[in-house]
């Protein structure tokens, strides 16, 4: 096919990160180069652990969402969008930061409404009431930024007055929702972003899966003799202060006369 996968293993969880990663050789299973993919906690901690024996896309572990909202966001909107992300797991992470006590009032009234509703309500009931999830008062949306940035949230929804504003502001997530109708289940389902994104504050340094996951930057040096002879004394003097002389011996070779 288009995807070249001529191989496909019917197994899941921790056990399947570290077959993937050491190979089984009663199944015929090499060794991979990269893995990829979101899990629960123990998928994201092997993935930790064989990091180093393969390459990994980040640990994509129990979801996240974080909401900045104003007063003039729809409290059942966005208590919606973290019930939402509270159905997956008793450990998901659902925060709402924002500079409107009122507001948060309201929001509360509807997680209270909505939790009890759901399918899954002593689920959702636990995640949001664990220490993992939160609403956060803040004095304006710049610091409710600033916290963003700091916590690198997988999912974060910015349902304020101008989110477009906010926008540039954002350094560290995983995936950005902008206004009342993006939703983070738009992205999960249909919009095209990628499900799998850096959860546990790795959005500071780790992007969401893409192409480029599987792609290695290789570096080519190719000087000619008149160019290596330009900067060989630069290679010298610099080798000469790390006080590695056999650096500098091999440019230096190249201009002796045999």
């Amino acid at each position: 096919g288009l995807l070249g996968i001529d191989e496909v293993y019917a197994m899941g969880g921790a056990g399947a990160i570290g077959a993937l990663a050491f190979g089984v050789e009663e199944i015929g299973l090499e060794p991979v180069q990269v893995i990829t993919g979101p899990g629960n906690i123990y998928v994201a901690a092997a993935k930790r652990v064989v990091r180093g024996q393969a390459g990994i896309d980040s640990e994509a572990g129990t979801t996240e969402i974080l909401v900045i909202a104003d007063d003039t966001a729809d409290a059942g909107y966005v208590a919606a969008d973290l019930v939402s992300q509270a159905e997956h797991d008793e450990a998901a992470a659902s925060l709402l930061v924002t500079d409107s006590p009122e507001f948060a009032e309201r929001v509360v009234a509807e997680l209270d409404r909505l939790a009890a509703a759901t399918k899954h309500a002593e689920r959702v009931q636990t995640a949001l009431g664990g220490p993992q999830s939160a609403i956060v008062l803040v004095d304006d949306l710049q610091a409710a930024v600033a916290f963003s940035n700091a916590y690198g949230p997988e999912h974060l929804e910015l349902q304020t007055a101008d989110p477009e504003g906010l926008l540039a502001s954002i350094h560290n997530a995983g995936a950005i929702f902008l206004g009342p109708t993006s939703p983070v289940s738009l992205g999960d389902y249909l919009a095209g972003s990628n499900h799998v994104l850096p959860t546990g504050g790795q959005a500071r340094f780790s992007p969401g899966l893409g192409a480029y996951s599987f792609l290695r930057p290789q570096q080519v040096v190719a000087y000619d003799r008149d160019a290596l002879r330009e900067v060989a004394d630069r290679i010298v003097a610099l080798s000469t202060a790390e006080d590695l002389p056999a650096h500098g011996e091999a440019v230096t070779q190249r201009f002796r006369t045999r």
